[in-house]
């Protein structure tokens, strides 16, 4: 075999020279992207309308861990749902893949940020741990108070948790048109989100989380298409279950009910447009309120689900 000729010095140090230089390009797209000056779509389309510039040359994990709040681990969750390779470069992605990462991108950069958020999971999941931890750490996100006709556990407190209110009362809130949703839950109690303040407080542009049920967070899609539907899921079954039996606060008969609707329950995640693994409950409260800056998708054929 022929050995390769050695290039000569002048050529070596000009190729050296060329490297630096596109990799301080790649670096000042990424810090664009992480300082909010250019979106993570438009340095896309860039690579895709110019295949000789630095945007086609990145590769698509630098792209999206360039993206503010998104770490190595959610973008390989993410690269794994849109079927790209680690070593992939945005220039060099074939057609659907780029239709993939295109929608992605749109989603979380689209026109405008969706300010009402629905969390909703199965039981036991920790959709109040969640929030109260939300509520605690994150005081320009208000949290929506529920009504609900069961009667307190320990530590709750009236108007913080719930308004806990009567059968009467419940009737007569639905008869005045003062709930956003409401529902049956467990086929036992009552919940509602009382409408008139969730109107006021996107009136005055803050956003909004609400921690309801699943079929709350169906009636909230058909009235309100644009807030963002986050499901919680559990890392685990067994983790599902020992958390309910954990807890103590039911009988085993209503345990065992509780179960089989979150059967149910898990098997709805695909109508939402986030899921968010409830592994830690700082981190899981850090993405939902990360979502409160995604946009709105517009149309549901654009929605899609990401495990975060």
């Amino acid at each position: 075999m022929t050995p390769r000729p050695t290039p000569p010095d002048v050529d070596r140090i000009a190729a050296g020279i060329a490297a630096v230089a596109a990799r301080r390009a790649r670096a000042a797209i990424k810090n664009s992207v992480a300082t909010r000056e250019r979106t993570a779509l438009s340095v896309a389309e860039t690579a895709w309308s110019h295949p000789e510039t630095s945007e086609a040359g990145l590769r698509v994990r630098e792209l999206l861990t360039s993206i503010p709040t998104l770490g190595p681990t959610r973008v390989a969750r993410i690269m794994e749902a849109l079927e790209i390779a680690e070593s992939k470069r945005v220039g060099g992605l074939g057609i659907r893949q780029r239709v993939k990462l295109r929608e992605f991108l749109t989603i979380r950069e689209g026109s405008g940020p969706s300010r009402l958020v629905v969390l909703a999971g199965p039981t036991a999941v920790g959709k109040g741990t969640v929030s109260a931890y939300i509520r605690e750490n994150y005081p320009d996100v208000l949290l929506s108070v529920s009504a609900t006709t069961r009667a307190p556990r320990p530590g709750e407190v009236d108007g913080v948790h719930y308004y806990f209110v009567s059968d009467d009362e419940f009737d007569t809130m639905i008869a005045e048109g003062k709930f956003l949703e409401w529902a049956t839950v467990h086929n036992s109690y009552r919940y509602g989100t009382p409408r008139p303040p969730i109107d006021e407080a996107l009136a005055e542009g803050k956003r909004v989380l609400l921690e309801i049920d699943l079929q709350g967070a169906r009636q909230v899609r058909e009235s309100m298409p644009e807030a963002r539907l986050v499901f919680l899921l559990p890392p685990t079954w067994d983790e599902l279950v020992r958390r309910l039996i954990g807890r103590g606060t039911e009988e085993p008969a209503e345990q065992q009910r509780r179960l089989d609707t979150a059967k149910v329950e898990l098997a709805a995640q695909d109508e939402f447009d986030f899921k968010v693994v409830n592994r830690e409950v700082s981190t899981a409260a850090l993405e939902v309120v990360e979502l409160m800056a995604v946009p709105a998708a517009g149309t549901g054929s654009a929605r899609q689900s990401f495990s975060n």
